[in-house]
């Protein structure tokens, strides 16, 4: 890729953790893996010898790991870096320490919309011609459709609304110029490329590569969530604490990139369509899933047209491998958070925080912790997780359990399942909701393999609370610590 240099952006001399990567990577132990290695090793290395459950079969959080010498030549490979929720919530200063429903609407409170600016990092240097190829994109297993972009967050905006989408798809480079874009249905990035569509016009984008960890966050919120008028880059300034910043696009009027981002692709989406494989290739598999199964690839999806790049100097590449801690953690955290600001009030029960697992990939399997302020709160529990699986429909369990459990520590879960829950009468269904096709468990097949009908399965809630009555019972005789 021939380059120009763009001058550098002034910018403060320190950055918040949040507003940037490169501030969030300082104060981090970085792997450094020297040696040259293919990049369709590279996420199959960093699986076997770093990435934890559900990736592989061993629990623990994963460190950040650079890969300076990536074959073909491009920019280090950065992998690894949201794999510890605690150093996560660490550079989030805005994040509650405990999911509540008051938690989310005073970060609500708290946000920060972005600050535009005139020139910035993202565009010290500017690419001569477009050639994706240049880029270490990776491709996680043989079974690939392709190389894909796997953590770039699309940024893009309606002019006559005032709209914005800030999400994370799957992006297979499919030519010098060109990537597929797979938008799960709802999304607001859709509803905004449909209209400009339906308008005869094109949508322009950016794709952010290497973004801050508040934007990384916010972008996995629920924009149903969200009042009217907030859009997630201004709580993404409400997470970092400080506001994010903007800057115009170089080759696409109307588009805005994230300043602080290492890589960035202008381009636009115009109704162009394509199948979900490499030139000449039958629609087949797609990249690993966040549950840790193989996805398989759709025909007809969106293509953006890159039209420029620009990146910092010296840019950093990320990536995530799909079921690793990292996807896990980032939707975890922002699922919680679209959950807490979601939930309807049950008289009696109060919600002392959220969780997602990553065992269900930070999406399946939910941890509510509530107290209770009378028996009636006993009876309001059905109605809540009814509630929740219906307004949030990959959650596949939710469960309860008391306040004194800290429901991030997998162990401390299974010990509320095993000594305050018989899961024959404090298991439940919740029937009538669509699968999660991703989840195995959740087809007819499975269904008949079980020996039932090939009825869709039904969400579960577990009830591992106390009962109000009984709550001196089951007093801990060495309480945990509140955080």
């Amino acid at each position: 890729m021939v380059t120009t240099d763009a001058g550098t952006a002034a910018r403060p001399a320190t950055e918040a953790a949040g507003r940037s990567l490169r501030a969030a990577l300082a104060g981090l132990p970085v792997l450094t893996r020297d040696e040259p290695i293919a990049r369709d090793a590279v996420a199959a290395d960093f699986a076997e010898r770093y990435s934890g459950v559900p990736a592989v079969g061993v629990a623990r959080p994963e460190p950040a790991v650079l890969y300076t010498a990536p074959v073909p030549p491009g920019p280090p490979v950065l992998l690894g870096l949201y794999g510890d929720e605690d150093r996560l919530r660490g550079w989030l200063p805005g994040l509650p320490e405990r999911t509540t429903p008051q938690g989310a609407a005073a970060l609500l409170a708290a946000g920060l919309p972005p600050v535009r600016v005139a020139a910035a990092p993202c565009q010290e240097v500017v690419a001569g011609e477009v050639d994706l190829r240049d880029l270490p994109v990776l491709t996680t297993t043989p079974r690939d459709a392709g190389p894909y972009l796997t953590a770039a967050l699309v940024h893009a905006g309606d002019a006559g609304t005032g709209e914005s989408a800030l999400s994370s798809h799957r992006m297979l480079v499919i030519g010098r110029d060109r990537l597929t874009v797979w938008m799960v249905p709802g999304r607001r990035l859709g509803e905004l490329y449909e209209r400009a569509v339906a308008r005869g016009e094109r949508l322009p984008v950016t794709v952010n590569l290497g973004v801050p960890p508040a934007a990384m966050v916010a972008s996995a919120l629920n924009s149903r969530f969200l009042p009217e008028g907030t859009d997630k880059l201004t709580v993404a300034g409400g997470l970092a604490g400080a506001p994010l910043t903007l800057v115009p696009a170089r080759t696409q009027p109307g588009a805005a990139a994230l300043a602080e981002s290492e890589i960035v692709l202008e381009g636009y989406l115009d109704g162009t369509l394509a199948d979900e494989a490499l030139p000449g290739a039958a629609p087949a598999g797609s990249l690993p899933e966040f549950l840790g199964y193989d996805g398989r690839a759709r025909s007809g999806l969106p293509v953006i047209t890159v039209t420029g790049v620009t990146t910092r100097r010296d840019p950093l590449y990320q990536a995530v491998i799909g079921p690793g801690r990292e996807q896990s953690h980032i939707l975890g955290v922002a699922g919680a958070l679209s959950v807490a600001l979601s939930l309807p009030s049950a008289p009696g029960l109060h919600v002392q925080d959220l969780h997602y697992s990553p065992a269900g990939g930070g999406m399946l399997l939910l941890a509510v912790a509530v107290r209770k302020d009378s028996a009636e709160a006993d009876r309001a529990l059905p109605a809540l997780a009814e509630e929740v699986v219906r307004r949030h429909p990959f959650v596949k369990t939710v469960l309860f359990t008391d306040d004194d459990v800290r429901i991030r520590s997998a162990e401390e879960l299974l010990w509320a399942l095993t000594t305050r829950a018989n899961l024959g009468a404090d298991c439940a269904e919740l029937p009538g909701h669509p699968p999660v096709p991703m989840d195995p468990s959740q087809t007819a097949d499975w269904a008949r393999a079980r020996g039932g009908t090939p009825d869709v399965p039904a969400r579960t809630y577990i009830d591992a609370t106390t009962p109000y009555r009984l709550r001196a019972h089951t007093r801990r005789s060495f309480p945990p610590p509140r955080a």
